[in-house]
């Protein structure tokens, strides 16, 4: 989810909008049918993006059309329950995977599986439309996503003789932790010393918990099960902790990572990225816009996929969705609006403007999104191994996110307590929780 806050004032209005501006569809007396479209595009290339293509829209289609209203990612959530509850609420809304899970148990959102083409159907592969399918019933149209990447110092790597890993023959775990160590110089001095101080890399972990449950497909883990009778539960045994177990290595025994980076968001490790201070980044892959944008003249940095384990380069995601409110009078014109908008050519055009990669697989094959520039292709060769994340369809997450697993992972990371104690805060405390929303 893209993470650009708007001021609380503009949030204050935000809100209001989405209350006493989006009424929902509306026929004109000449029956022309207006459907109100919710968007949280906020780069202005993504906002171009979106307005132009309600614009094409409405110049080819007479009697259904489109009136863009602007949100933001900012509390959407609440935002949008005011409006459901309301019987306001936008016909099409831009939102993601994770957020939909309680408005489908609300019963605010329409089942598209009626509505939607084939076409579009066949374009985007199973395991992203099973990010937005509950009960088999498709709760939106799953059109952005956003692997994990590393974004590395090309001098470093070049320096460090490490073998520059590729999408196709990546590091395993065990190889990053080496390539880290020999990346690592003189990681105690201070900047005011004359001699080169680096780390490995840095682990921004100000939010720890989407990275931890999301890298762990790769150890072969998953964290969120499913028991004998269906109900979810949490597990943390090995390989549901080796990544997070192996951060704590690199930052309390290896000293290959800082810990200064455990309170950091990823914004926040650029600075001493571009000192050289880290020789490589794990981030989403969006940051590679403001790497661009920030970098010193000269600075060569390259993208580099995640590491492999058990379950090879698999990593969870959750998509950015298109979704269709259960109140639309409108339904089959409003899932008609979303099929144009999450065409192949003109998901190239929103995956370009944030930074993202389309779910498309036709659109994955344009010629701009597998370049070598800024990591283009590098994005375009893993997104097969992209999978739902464990905790879409979880009842509880949020509450176990924000009550367990936050602190719980930041303690442990920090070298507060071992793995035993994670795993009881997490599973232990954590199934409690989930219990509770599965009586």
């Amino acid at each position: 989810m893209r993470t650009r806050k708007p001021t609380a004032l503009v949030t204050a209005a935000l809100a209001l909008t989405l209350v006493a501006g989006c009424t929902g569809s509306d026929d004109d007396a000449d029956g022309t049918v207006t459907l109100e479209f919710l968007s949280l595009a906020w780069q202005k290339e993504s906002v171009d993006a979106n307005k132009a293509l309600v614009k094409q829209w409405n110049d080819t289609h007479s009697t259904v059309k489109v009136t863009y209203v602007q949100g933001s990612w900012d509390n959407i959530h609440d935002q949008l329950l005011t409006s459901f509850e309301g019987g306001e609420a936008p016909d099409i809304f831009h939102d993601d995977a994770s957020d939909l899970t309680d408005f489908a148990n609300g019963g605010y959102l329409a089942d598209l599986t009626p509505y939607l083409p084939k076409s579009l159907r066949a374009d985007i592969p199973q395991a992203s439309w099973n990010t937005t399918t509950y009960d088999d019933k498709t709760y939106g149209v799953p059109f952005l996503q956003e692997p994990r990447v590393l974004i590395a110092n090309t001098k470093l790597l070049k320096q460090s003789g490490v073998r520059i890993p590729t999408a196709q023959h990546p590091w395993t775990w065990a190889e990053f932790e080496k390539a880290s160590k020999r990346l690592t110089k003189n990681p105690g001095t201070t900047t005011n010393d004359d001699k080169p101080h680096t780390y490995g890399v840095a682990w921004s972990m100000k939010e720890p918990v989407s990275q931890s449950v999301n890298l762990s497909l790769s150890t072969g883990g998953k964290i969120f099960y499913k028991d004998a009778d269906g109900k979810n539960e949490i597990r943390y045994d090995a390989a549901d902790s080796a990544v997070a177990q192996l951060i704590n290595r690199q930052v309390n025994q290896d000293h290959t990572a800082p810990k200064t980076g455990l309170g950091m968001s990823g914004s926040d490790t650029l600075p001493g990225f571009f000192a050289g201070r880290y020789a490589m980044l794990p981030l989403n892959f969006s940051y590679r816009q403001q790497v661009k944008q920030q970098a010193p003249k000269g600075f060569d940095w390259t993208v580099l996929p995640m590491p492999s384990g058990e379950g090879g380069t698999a990593q969870g995601t959750a998509p950015q969705t298109l979704s269709v409110s259960e109140d639309s009078n409108h339904k089959q014109e409003a899932t008609d609006f979303i099929a144009f908008l999450t065409q192949a050519q003109h998901q190239v055009e929103l995956a370009r403007g944030d930074w993202l990669l389309p779910t498309s697989t036709k659109a994955l094959k344009d010629p701009s999104l597998t370049t070598t520039a800024y990591g283009w292709k590098t994005g375009a060769d893993i997104a097969t191994s992209l999978r739902p994340s464990p905790v879409l369809g979880v009842r509880g997450y949020a509450e176990w996110k924000d009550k367990i697993a936050t602190p719980a992972y930041q303690e442990y990371y920090n070298g507060a307590f071992g793995v035993d104690e994670l795993r009881k805060r997490l599973a232990q405390d954590g199934n409690r929780i989930l219990d509770r929303y599965q009586r």
